[in-house]
């Protein structure tokens, strides 16, 4: 069994995100909370909110306990990103591109087994 939860548009950098997504796969959920709540980054609210939405679409959808439950698969994909001007001397501008990222996080029930 394996529930997901994906949240888009997020205005944080896939590369950013991804620091924090390698920490926490293939971890209990219990232990994937905590890792991400008491992360000093900035990006880890996302996942965090993410990960708890594919939780919370497992217990009332799948009707699974939370005890049980596995980081199965999370990543982390780049989305549109916003360019801006930022003025320059002499009259020039120079480019600003704000990323956006996709982040998807899939639970699931046993460890390994897909």
């Amino acid at each position: 069994m394996q529930v997901k939860a994906v949240a888009k548009y997020i205005r944080v950098s896939p590369q950013k995100l991804r620091l924090i997504v390698d920490q926490i796969r293939g971890l209990p959920v219990g232990k994937a909370l905590e890792i991400l709540q008491f992360s000093p980054k900035r990006a880890a609210h996302p996942i965090k909110k993410t990960l708890e939405s594919a939780i919370a679409n497992a217990e009332h959808n799948e009707g699974t306990d939370i005890d049980d439950l596995y980081v199965e698969r999370v990543f982390v994909d780049e989305g549109p990103t916003l360019k801006r001007w930022r003025p320059r001397a002499k009259g020039r501008a120079t480019t600003v591109f704000k990323r956006t990222s996709h982040v998807t996080v899939s639970v699931g029930d046993a460890r390994g087994e897909r």
